[in-house]
């Protein structure tokens, strides 16, 4: 007898999952709760396993609930180049989720400095041509970012426009509708810590295709970087899991 499909917000237990990017993992750990079961999601770190539990204490007991149910995790996942991973390569998704990406906490960089936004937007820029790699037919990328100053400077949606994507659609981000789920800095400053999360939107983006025409220029981003260098400021800124094969016959494979 065939499971009842189970939802919670966006996603699906009948959806290939990617998620990428994670702290304590904890929302994986939400939507494998929720769906009953965690065979059709991939969980990925761009760390290391020992360096995820010294970083994020917490991760400990949602990683053994992923494993139990029969989530892939995965460690060491460059998100800039994560389509030429040995084991992603082969796969195919339905939805890649990639929640707060942040290039990294530096003592002497502010967020609104011009250096770290370039790199906040080197970062997504690699992830959505990375990404669109690996969607299925239909597929979504889904980036939920704050869209208040200075993250709204990032300019997501011309960054995806740059890999061929368009914004399908762009939904308000409640963290109470995932239980359990705790945002976290990352990074080596205070990786555990969350971070306020003010006017948050999931941005949801797909593959732009002959019949869809998107306005804009990706080259307008260099301009506003032009712009901002004379008013920016610096400051203080406060094993791969066994069993892959089979995991293969649920998952998409190109």
């Amino acid at each position: 007898m065939k499971k009842k499909e189970r939802w919670i917000q966006h996603y699906s237990s009948s959806q290939k999952i990617l998620l990428v990017g994670e702290g304590d993992f904890s929302f994986s750990a939400c939507l494998a709760r929720h769906f009953g079961s965690a065979v059709n999601m991939v969980a990925t770190s761009s760390d290391s396993s020992g360096m995820v539990r010294t970083k994020h204490w917490s991760s400990e007991t949602h990683l053994e609930e992923l494993e139990r149910l029969g989530c892939l995790v995965l460690y060491n996942v460059d998100v800039k180049e994560m389509n030429r991973h040995p084991i992603l390569t082969h796969m195919q998704f339905d939805v890649i989720v990639f929640n707060f990406p942040h290039a990294g906490h530096f003592p002497s960089l502010c967020e609104r400095n011009v250096q770290l936004i370039r790199m906040h937007r080197e970062l997504l820029k690699s992830f959505f041509k990375s990404a669109r790699e690996m969607l299925s037919g239909g597929g979504e990328i889904h980036v939920t970012h704050r869209d208040d100053y200075p993250y709204d400077r990032w300019k997501l949606e011309k960054l995806a426009k740059g890999a061929g994507l368009y914004l399908k659609e762009k939904v308000e981000f409640q963290k109470k509708d995932y239980p359990g789920y705790h945002n976290k800095r990352g990074g080596d400053i205070n990786s555990n810590k969350t971070f306020p999360l003010n006017d948050c939107y999931t941005f949801k983006f797909s593959v732009i295709t002959p019949k869809k025409e998107v306005g804009g220029d990706i080259n307008d981003i260099d301009d506003d970087e032009e712009k901002e260098e004379d008013s920016a400021s610096t400051g203080s800124f406060d094993d791969e899991v066994d069993g892959v094969l089979p995991v293969f016959s649920r998952l998409h494979l190109k």
